[in-house]
């Protein structure tokens, strides 16, 4: 009897978007279950691809911005635009992104997150009343600073000269705000992590090497970000760098919530919001998700691990497919069944190669072992 399968991949991060992810799924499954009914619907919780794949849903058009990269190189990006709700889509990875430049060339300490201020200047002068925004995939840890300065916030030392290197904001005496108000109603931003902006849990220490910061420049970075912090306390009289994710995207949560007043919410329950998740797994017999690497992170609030958290809820089978699993003996309390490319079906050399091949023989595997049950 034909099953109705929901396929909901996120990325395999740097080699396959969750379109692309969930394509292969599902070419490879139908090749032992042919007459099953098949639904793609490709997921992001916050982090790269987040605008093609909520504007994919909600049928926004894709509109183009010129601005600079988190290097300050000038650069186009695109944001989305859905006219029906006067809704503004950002990918914050498409403008100040680590993707976006080339590896190794460029210390965190000459990246911020200034460019990011284009695409909400091109969303106000369409009349936006709302925005949603993916910060996740971002290159800077500059706690949202310049973003901030790129929309009229000043950081001024004792002598009342601007700060202008987010390095420098250990010098940091004063915030002033623009001289005029932001007039985005509502901007909510989908954040794929919870932790707070500072500490052994903080941005810089945990998502700082990803992007290039090394333990010596600790003693830099973590005084730079606890000085604003201290200081957006005393001007708003709030402790923002508390707020579960706050420290995500090198603190560009925490930039969003003080400086633009923006709600933090889960990546995955945004998504599931828009996507209608809940009445898709309604009508499903089976789920299948994945990602890159399956592994502590997934299991701790990201898309994935939510997603299977959900189906067990509804004793909905779920199947996790990745190009790696780091904690198999942890997943598989959270999934019917979990299958990787590396290091049972291929190597790690191959399956970067041949991403879509290996994942559609690795979906085609467990399809057959899965219509051997039935």
């Amino acid at each position: 009897m034909a099953a109705k399968v929901l396929i909901i991949p996120d990325k395999f991060k740097g080699t396959l978007t969750a379109q692309e992810a969930a394509t292969a799924i599902a070419k490879g499954w139908q090749r032992h279950c042919p007459d099953d009914l098949l639904e793609l619907v490709p997921m992001s919780d916050g982090g790269d691809g987040f605008g093609e794949t909520i504007s994919e849903i909600l049928g926004a058009r894709p509109q183009v911005i010129k601005t600079v990269d988190a290097a300050h190189r000038p650069c186009r990006a695109h944001w989305w635009w859905e006219s029906r709700h006067k809704m503004a889509i950002i990918d914050s990875a498409k403008v100040i992104g680590l993707s976006q430049l080339p590896p190794g060339k460029f210390h965190p300490f000459a990246l911020d997150s200034f460019g990011l201020g284009a695409a909400f200047q091109a969303a106000e002068r369409k009349g936006a009343r709302r925005c949603l925004i993916g910060i996740g995939g971002s290159a800077t840890n500059d706690g949202g600073f310049g973003l901030a300065r790129a929309l009229g916030w000043e950081f001024r030392d004792r002598n009342e000269r601007p700060i202008t290197r987010w390095t420098e904001l250990n010098y940091l005496v004063s915030i002033h705000p623009p001289r005029r108000a932001f007039s985005i109603n509502e901007i909510l931003v989908a954040v794929d992590v919870q932790n707070s902006l500072l500490g052994p849990t903080g941005a810089t220490r945990i998502y700082g090497p990803q992007k290039g910061i090394r333990p010596q420049d600790y003693s830099i970075a973590e005084p730079a970000l606890r000085r604003l912090a201290t200081v957006v306390r005393q001007t708003f009289g709030h402790d923002y760098a508390k707020e579960p994710g706050a420290g995500a995207a090198g603190g560009l949560g925490f930039g969003l919530k003080c400086f633009f007043s923006a709600k933090l919410e889960p990546g995955f329950e945004l998504f599931a919001k828009y996507a209608d998740i809940p009445r898709r797994l309604r009508n499903a017999d089976l789920v299948i998700t994945g990602e890159g690497a399956i592994d502590r992170s997934s299991l701790m609030g990201k898309g994935v691990g939510q997603l299977a958290s959900l189906c067990r809820s509804l004793k909905i089978p779920c199947i996790g497919l990745a190009g790696s699993v780091k904690k198999p003996v942890l997943a598989r309390h959270h999934f019917t069944q979990i299958a990787a490319l590396t290091p049972d079906l291929t190597t790690e050399e191959k399956a970067k190669t041949k991403p879509g091949y290996w994942l559609m023989q690795l979906a085609a595997a467990v399809s057959e072992e899965w219509a051997g049950r039935a």
